[in-house]
């Protein structure tokens, strides 16, 4: 199914929609402030094992990442989270960053690295935020594509949509995305390493 919401004003029905899927287990296609990306509920393993399957990855092996609500409830799904990286997060998120932190107790087992680490974005997108608002736990979030080549990310809703319609539940059409994904950046270790430059300036961070 595509469908189209606004991404400034996400009408409410709508992102409800979405919700239930989410809650039914399903898999969908949405906008961020980088790329489109591909999600499910955290707490769904069926779901994540399904995201796993279309992009020809092992869940066992693979680094999640999700998106929550704010900053100011990252405490929740992190711990150990230092007051100078927290101040640098607090700058520059909303925003095209990737931290990842190390999982606290709310994050399912199986959503953890095998560091029980986990990746955090907190982004400027009204779309997906509105989902995790409403859903009441982040969503997993990750590109369409295994490797990191800028030029090959998707940023056309309907073009995604005829490459992904029939494996997924919902493709959300929010307008054209960037392509170029987040700044990941790894603070597990109090510190703050740099991993990948995306669109994220990485001035901000140090």
């Amino acid at each position: 199914m595509l469908i189209s919401i606004h991404p400034v004003n996400p009408q409410e029905r709508l992102i409800k929609q979405v919700v239930d899927c989410l809650r039914s287990d399903g898999v969908i296609i949405y906008p961020t402030d980088t790329v489109y990306a591909m999600g499910c509920d955290i707490k769904s393993k069926k779901a994540i094992e399904r995201v796993c399957r279309i992009k020809g990855v092992n869940p066992e092996k693979e680094h999640f990442a999700c998106i929550a609500e704010s900053v100011k409830i990252i405490s929740d799904y992190a711990v150990q989270v230092s007051t100078p990286i927290y101040k640098v997060m607090k700058k520059v998120l909303p925003g095209p960053y990737t931290f990842i932190l190390n999982a606290s107790k709310n994050i399912p087992r199986h959503f953890q690295s095998k560091r029980k680490t986990i990746g955090i974005r907190v982004v400027n997108h009204n779309i997906p935020t509105e989902i995790v608002k409403m859903l009441g736990n982040p969503i997993l979030t990750t590109s369409l594509k295994s490797d990191d080549v800028y030029l090959e990310y998707m940023n056309d809703a309907e073009e995604i949509y005829e490459k992904y319609g029939k494996l997924v539940d919902i493709v959300i059409d929010g307008g054209n995305c960037g392509l170029i994904p987040s700044t990941l950046v790894d603070c597990s270790d109090d510190e703050i390493v740099l991993i990948r430059e995306g669109l994220g300036d990485v001035n901000m961070l140090f």
